[in-house]
Parts: C-alpha cells; sequence; structure tokens
C-alpha cells in the first residue's frame, strides 16, 4: 500500500520527499523503484554572442598586431611595447589586451630570440689495456680554518685504477693543471694518438691551456655532460676511497700535512689496495703486467686446496678472480634487434 499511497500524495501535488516523510518510506527507495524519466530539453539555436561595445573593432586589432610585429618591437615582451608607447605619447589598448591578441594568434610563447646550443654527446670511452683511457678531476680538502680548502689533482688510469700523477695546491689552475698533466704524460712515455683523457667541464678542465697542451702531445681529450657526474666514475670513486680512508682527517693543518697524508694514502692505494673492479688485484700489479702472474700464483694455492680437501668445494674447484675485463666510460647498449643482446 505504500508505493499506491505515495503514488496518491504525489499526484495530489504534494511533493515526494514530504510524502516519503509522512508514510515512512525513505526516499532512495522510492526513487529507486520509481526512477523518474527526464524529459527531454528542447534546445534552440545558439544565441550568438553580442559583441562588446568597447571592443577594439578588426582595424584596430590589425593595427595593433602591424605595431607588435615592427622590427623594433618583435624581440619585447607585450607590457614592454606598452610603456615604450606610452613614452612616446601613443595609446592603442592595454597591455592584457596585447596578450590576448597575441594568443589569438599563437604568439605568447618566448618572442626574443633564444640561444641554442648543440645537443651534448654521451662520452663512451674504452680502455683495454694501461695507459689508453686516462680521467682526471680536483677535489676539495679542508684546511685548519674554516672557508679554507686546499685542492687535490688527481689522475687516475681507468683500466689499472693506477693513480699515475696527483698534486696538493692552494688553489685550482689551469696553469698547475697543464704542469701536473705535462709531468705525468712525460712520466709515463705516452706516445702520440695512444692516450685519452677524460675529465668534467670545471673551469680547469676545459681551459684552453690544458687543451692546447694536449693537442701538442697528441692526446685526445674528452669531457662529461653537464651536470653529470656518471660520466666521470673513475675519478668520483677514487675520491671516495681517499675520503673513507680511516685516516682522513676532518681538516688538515697545513699544505705539508695535505700533502704528507696523500703521500702516504696513494702508495698504500696503488701497491696495497686490493681493488674488487679489477679482480682483488692492486692497481699497480695491473699497470705493470703482473696480474697474469699473480693469477697464475693464486690458481696454484687455490688448486692445492682443492686437492687437500675437495669435499669443501661442492659445486666446482675453486678459481681466482678474472683478470680485468675492458673498462668502459658509458658502454654503448646493445641494440635491440642483436641477436647477443641477451646474452650472457
Amino acid at each position: 500500500m505504500t508505493d499506491e499511497a505515495i503514488a496518491e500524495l504525489v499526484g495530489a501535488d504534494v511533493p515526494v520527499a514530504r510524502a516519503c516523510a509522512a508514510l515512512g518510506r525513505a526516499r532512495a527507495t522510492h526513487y529507486r523503484r520509481h526512477p523518474v524519466t527526464p524529459k527531454p530539453a528542447v534546445y534552440g539555436p545558439p544565441t550568438p554572442a553580442k559583441p562588446q561595445p568597447r571592443a577594439l573593432s578588426p582595424h584596430e586589432r590589425r593595427r595593433v598586431l602591424d605595431v607588435l610585429h615592427e622590427p623594433r618591437f618583435v624581440d619585447k615582451a607585450a607590457r614592454q611595447v606598452w610603456a615604450e608607447l606610452l613614452d612616446e605619447d601613443e595609446y592603442f589598448c592595454s597591455i592584457a589586451t596585447m596578450y590576448r591578441l597575441l594568443a589569438a594568434h599563437g604568439e605568447t610563447r618566448e618572442r626574443r630570440r633564444q640561444a641554442t646550443h648543440p645537443a651534448t654527446v654521451k662520452p663512451e670511452l674504452v680502455a683495454t689495456a694501461p695507459n689508453q683511457v686516462w680521467s682526471w678531476d680536483i677535489s676539495k680538502l679542508r684546511g685548519p680554518a674554516k672557508w679554507t680548502y686546499y685542492y687535490l689533482y688527481v689522475v687516475i688510469d681507468v683500466y689499472s685504477r693506477y693513480v699515475v700523477g696527483w698534486m696538493v695546491a692552494t688553489k685550482e689552475s689551469a696553469k698547475l693543471a697543464e704542469k701536473l698533466l705535462a709531468g705525468t704524460i712525460a712520466k709515463q712515455q705516452i706516445s702520440r694518438d695512444q692516450l685519452t683523457i677524460h675529465a668534467d667541464r670545471g673551469s680547469s678542465m676545459a681551459s684552453k691551456p690544458v687543451a692546447f697542451l694536449l693537442a701538442d702531445l697528441g692526446v685526445t681529450k674528452s669531457h662529461s655532460r653537464p651536470h653529470c657526474s656518471n660520466d666521470n666514475p673513475y675519478s668520483e670513486a677514487n675520491f671516495k676511497t681517499l675520503k673513507y680512508f680511516p685516516e682522513f682527517p676532518e681538516r688538515f693543518g697545513s699544505i705539508e700535512d695535505a700533502r704528507a697524508f696523500c703521500r702516504r694514502f696513494f702508495a698504500h692505494y696503488n701497491c696495497v689496495h686490493r681493488h674488487s673492479g679489477i679482480g682483488l688485484l692492486t692497481p699497480s700489479d695491473v699497470h705493470h703486467g703482473r696480474a697474469p702472474e699473480i693469477r697464475t700464483a693464486r690458481a696454484a694455492v687455490l688448486a692445492r686446496a682443492y686437492q687437500h680437501r675437495p669435499d669443501r668445494f661442492v659445486r666446482k674447484p675453486p678459481e681466482p678472480p678474472a683478470l680485468p675485463a675492458p673498462a668502459w666510460i658509458n658502454k654503448p647498449e646493445p641494440a635491440r634487434d642483436d641477436p647477443q643482446a641477451d646474452a650472457h
């Protein structure tokens, strides 16, 4: 009876809300059982917009655009043009109207000529032996007082991880970098067209004295992309090893103190530190060609251990770490259609 009673009340012009309240029926239940079919809307022809009586006429709009396109204004913002015209005793429209006219013609983007830079190329370098690719960089060392620093220049061989040259100075200087590189190249007896030196884009690294020196010596130079530390990973890793060294101090008392520490550290790094990236060999062993001999001796030790207790080696006889593989800076990705791309 409730549905019929509500229908009678609604038919007697009683609102649905009042009818449901009077009979104890939820409105949601009523509308679910008696959905209301909306009446089709009758739309007439669109009413044309009335022209704004204060709007610019087509001729005036064209005149404003012609002024904005004048050679003296084509590289300036609309508000700059408006101010200059006002100083010349000319007024065509408001600043907002100028921007609306430019937006209607797709001209609201940057109107000034913009400097364009060539696309940066990702460096891709590979070293298969020592003295083929070097990486160098400069790092700050804290001095005895706040805001005082010493500058550590380090040149590292990418293949062997051997530090071929270093220097601690009181400033960052292209002349000092030129001196260090020239001395290191001579000490390593580098021939023309043998070596590539990679660095980031710091002022000393990209300086003309360094570029002229490398060109005179027949050395190819390479630079990281701007703001991309991943392009110089070997120097970054070397500085991390330096600053995580147990004896690395919070501050150095003097430049002689910094040089003495670096002398000890680089002797340890080159000749004692077993580097995980080169088969747990020392950089000195790899750089001076002793790696195959050392690996053979290691294999002999492991073979004797296997003969003595083969049960301790479940899967296979033990082997020493492999000799260093080619060292890459940004190894190219294999082509997707290369059948060897997924090979391991």
